[in-house]
């Protein structure tokens, strides 16, 4: 590698119309960021597979579900894989990067998550409800999800959803991480506003959760985003581990906070680029 900056092609969907959040807003924040310190270049999920080679390092950001356009995504990831292409967050994640079954996993680990099932022999093993949610193994950003009363369950699952009891929760909290390094956390105080999000006041068993689940997936290098649900009995669950292209919501944050995690950001990127570019 020569003296100069390390190029970046960075991958986004400026225009992907996300529910109570602004993409593009975010991105152009990230980038205008991340200039000062590496050669970057923006381009649709689309054509990230047809210009990545000319880029040391590929960084997949808000770049929308990959279920609408599975076919495309899954032919980078194998372009990249295939080439060894750096990308950030690394392809080897085990959360939502490879669809939804490591909430299976996790619960029929112990882990503290909301119960799931994905067959009928099953259902007997979550607890009772009035109603379940529905979503689909490989979905994001709720596309797909259904609510449905407990009747209506059980033909609907043939290894291709995942239910789940409906949680009463008194609210969502979101916790960030850069590699293994917490960041901030973002709550819902309403349950139906998800999007509409305060600051959080993380405590030790807070984190101690949170961690929980960065530490299984052991990325080292990334950004993640932990979501959890308070539940009625005052218990965190896990409701998602989001390590592809997580939503950040910086514009939620103070100036102070929001330029603490581009700092962080900017030294992660740094260490896996130039610490796979350099020679041993």
């Amino acid at each position: 590698m020569s003296a100069a900056r390390p190029r970046v092609l960075y991958v986004t969907d400026l225009a992907y119309p996300a529910n109570g959040r602004r993409y593009g807003d975010e991105d152009v924040f990230l980038t205008s960021r991340l200039r000062e310190h590496f050669d970057l270049a923006l381009c649709h999920p689309l054509d990230a597979a047809a210009l990545m080679d000319a880029y040391d390092a590929v960084v997949v950001r808000n770049s929308g579900p990959v279920l609408g356009y599975q076919k495309e995504y899954e032919a980078f990831r194998a372009r990249a894989l295939d080439s060894g292409t750096l990308v950030y967050n690394p392809l080897s994640g085990k959360a939502d990067m490879a669809g939804k079954q490591y909430l299976l996993d996790l619960s029929a680990a112990g882990f503290p998550v909301i119960p799931t099932v994905d067959r009928a022999e099953d259902l007997h093993k979550l607890p009772v409800a009035e109603r379940y949610v529905v979503k689909p193994k490989i979905g994001a950003d709720s596309l797909g999800l259904r609510i449905l009363p407990a009747a209506g369950v059980a033909g609907l699952t043939d290894g291709t959803v995942l239910v789940q009891p409906c949680v009463d929760f008194a609210y969502e909290v979101s916790f960030y991480f850069v590699d293994d390094d917490f960041q901030y956390a973002l709550y819902a105080p309403d349950p139906a506003r998800r999007w509409e999000l305060r600051p959080y006041a993380a405590t030790a068993a807070d984190l101690e959760f949170a961690r929980h689940f960065i530490d299984w997936n052991g990325l080292g290098h990334g950004v993640q985003r932990v979501d959890a649900c308070r539940a009625p009995d005052g218990e965190l669950l896990l409701v998602e581990l989001e390590d592809l292209n997580p939503y950040l919501s910086l514009d939620t944050l103070p100036e102070e906070a929001r330029d603490a995690f581009v700092t962080a950001l900017t030294a992660s990127l740094s260490r896996f680029v130039q610490g796979a570019l350099t020679p041993a």
